[in-house]
């Protein structure tokens, strides 16, 4: 069903974002491709809504040409939000490049524009540093707590998170990691609670489309890898390099678990970055279809559908944290595996 909203939402938008994109920039008319890709990719600007107040003008931090600048991303920006040349430089689509004479972005000999380095604080890097704040203001509560009330049962926010805590170290790290579980618990937890947060923040109104941004989850899912490979015993590198199959197969079935090492991570990546984008993306095209079609039927049918999909998104945003956090065991944990040896039965007398 999530699928099919999904489909069909994208087909009306695709087909009304080409109905009346060409007439959007000049006559104003709504875009809901524009929209949409605005909502969920990162920018210079954090806009919560239009009107004065309603945009939030971010640090722009360049090292280019002119080494290295700061300022205020209002610059880039005339009064009606659209962008301007500063300093030599123009924004387009969330990126800074060069401006040329004419006022556009430089191109190179190729046609790919040309742009300084770019270090920003955008809307993704400020909605990352308020869920570490965020974690780390509940988390030090969390510690503190436990702290003065050693030996007492857990009460207010510590009642909350503690069975959550101990479902990941039973149901999660004990299950697929083993014995040495332990070493890998504030890896796991601080997955867990960070796309677990950033999830939830995503889906306030305003919020950054921050696990839904591929650079975050390759970053999330890469440290996996790295673990993972620095975890590993003789048994995991004797799988990949002397598989159990006969020596004339080793010509196939080694390169195949070589690449698995590295399709694993992918799946990660792809897996958290596909469903959070999807679920914006569902919603957004929902309310979309309200100012498609202007019409109080269409309306009062696809509010409620954006509800229902706004509190599935709830429980879609907690299973997303648990699947990235039980993957990540299992592949820790068919690392750290031991060899087992059969024992031999005593023969009864």
């Amino acid at each position: 069903m999530r699928n099919l909203l999904l489909v069909l939402g994208l087909l009306l938008c695709g087909f009304a974002g080409r109905a009346e994109g060409g007439a959007s920039a000049e006559s104003g008319e709504f875009n809901p491709s524009a929209m949409i890709t605005h909502h969920i990719s990162d920018d210079h600007v954090w806009e919560f809504f239009e009107g004065p107040g309603g945009t939030i003008h971010l640090p722009v931090i360049l090292s280019g040409r002119n080494g290295l600048e700061v300022f205020s991303s209002r610059n880039l920006f005339d009064g009606e939000g659209h962008p301007k040349v500063y300093n030599g430089y123009i924004a387009e689509h969330g990126h800074i490049y060069y401006a040329n004479a004419e006022g556009e972005p430089e191109a190179d000999a190729a046609g790919h524009h040309v742009g300084p380095l770019d270090f920003s604080i955008t809307k993704n890097v400020a909605s990352l540093m308020i869920s570490v704040a965020l974690l780390l203001g509940v988390f030090l509560t969390i510690a503190g707590r436990y702290g003065k009330n050693r030996g007492q049962a857990p009460r207010g926010i510590q009642s909350f998170f503690e069975p959550l805590i101990l479902f990941i170290r039973d149901d999660i790290a004990k299950q697929n990691i083993g014995p040495r579980y332990e070493r890998y618990m504030p890896l796991l937890l601080t997955v867990f609670f960070f796309i677990w947060f950033n999830n939830m923040l995503g889906l306030i109104p305003g919020g950054a489309n921050l696990t839904g941004n591929i650079a975050v989850t390759l970053v999330l899912a890469t440290i996996t890898l790295i673990v993972t490979l620095a975890s590993a015993n003789g048994k995991y590198w004797a799988h990949i390099f002397k598989p159990h199959v006969p020596v004339a197969l080793y010509p196939i079935i080694v390169p195949i678990e070589i690449i698995g090492i590295f399709i694993k991570p992918i799946a990660l990546t792809i897996r958290l970055f596909a469903n959070i984008t999807a679920g914006h993306v569902i919603i957004l095209s929902l309310l979309s279809l309200i100012f498609i079609f202007k019409n109080a039927f269409v309306g009062a049918v696809a509010v409620p559908f954006a509800t229902i999909m706004n509190m599935l998104e709830l429980f879609v945003a907690l299973l997303q944290a648990y699947i990235f956090t039980l993957l990540t065991a299992m592949y820790i944990g068919s690392a750290v595996e031991d060899e087992h040896h059969e024992e031999e039965a005593a023969i009864p007398v």
